[in-house]
């Protein structure tokens, strides 16, 4: 049996409606009392994270925003992986080349309030997201997006063709300094473009949970759905992807699940263990 087992959020253990279904719940817990180790690895924050985890036991490390943080349910920080003021500007000012902004996700202090700052212009996608955060306590609209001094993840929205495009020519620029992450937006018609630091992603943030716990990867069993799962897929011994996940997730995938993230497709798993 793993020691620990690891899922993704959304279109994973999430329903498609952002909740958790009764059945999940009572796995999870029941799952946790028997000794199972629990965990999450979301593009998400913690504040988002742990209102859609509410009555859940977590005790367990939690892999926020794609990796560039782990921290506890009650906000202690086990690792923030995040890319300074500079770099964060540098990056800024490639994409207005581009005439794209931003959104930024970043800490504010050292307790881990966070910050989402993002353009008084926006484009259609972007005003979709926002239209969906209007009543979050983050929110920061700006004339012009000014990087903080710790920024967990800068974030594009678009079309496919244009965020290709700007993906290229940060990767040119910055090299080895960033980490990107480019995919379909599960929820919006549009593609988003993930900028991190290089070790902010989900397989870095893995290798700071086990040590943490002092397990190995043999006892390391993760579930996901999208491009930004793949690299917890290689460092898992087992890897299981949602009979919704992407193609190239299910390439990777040691297991594919019959059951979709509507139909409590971790849970169904974790429940037969």
């Amino acid at each position: 049996m793993k020691k620990l087992f690891v899922t993704d959020l959304d279109k994973t253990f999430l329903r498609s409606d952002l909740t958790i279904s009764p059945f999940s719940k009572e796995i999870w817990n029941k799952k946790y009392k028997k000794g199972f180790l629990l965990s999450i690895a979301t593009a998400r924050s913690l504040k988002k994270s742990l209102e859609f985890l509410e009555g859940l036991h977590l005790k367990i490390p939690l892999i926020l925003l794609d990796g560039a943080m782990v921290a506890t349910a009650d906000k202690k920080a086990i690792s923030i992986n995040a890319l300074d003021k500079d770099i964060s500007k540098e990056i800024v000012e490639t994409s207005r080349k581009f005439e794209i902004e931003p959104f930024i996700v970043g800490l504010e202090d050292e307790s881990l309030n966070e910050r989402f700052l993002y353009p008084k212009k926006l484009n259609i996608f972007q005003q979709e997201l926002i239209n969906a955060y209007k009543n979050d306590n983050r929110l920061r609209a700006k004339d012009k997006i000014e990087p903080l001094k710790k920024n967990l993840k800068i974030v594009y929205m678009g079309e496919k063709e244009n965020m290709e495009i700007l993906e290229q020519e940060l990767k040119t620029l910055f090299n080895k300094n960033i980490e990107t992450k480019l995919s379909k937006d599960p929820y919006i018609d549009c593609h988003f473009l993930t900028v991190l630091h290089p070790k902010g992603d989900k397989s870095h943030a893995l290798e700071e949970v086990l040590e943490y716990l002092n397990i190995s990867e043999k006892e390391l069993g993760v579930f996901g759905d999208s491009h930004n799962d793949i690299g917890m897929f290689k460092k898992a011994d087992l890897s299981i992807a949602v009979k919704n996940a992407v193609e190239e997730v299910k390439k990777e995938a040691d297991i594919v699940l019959p059951h979709t993230n509507d139909e409590d497709a971790v849970a169904k798993f974790l429940s037969k263990i």
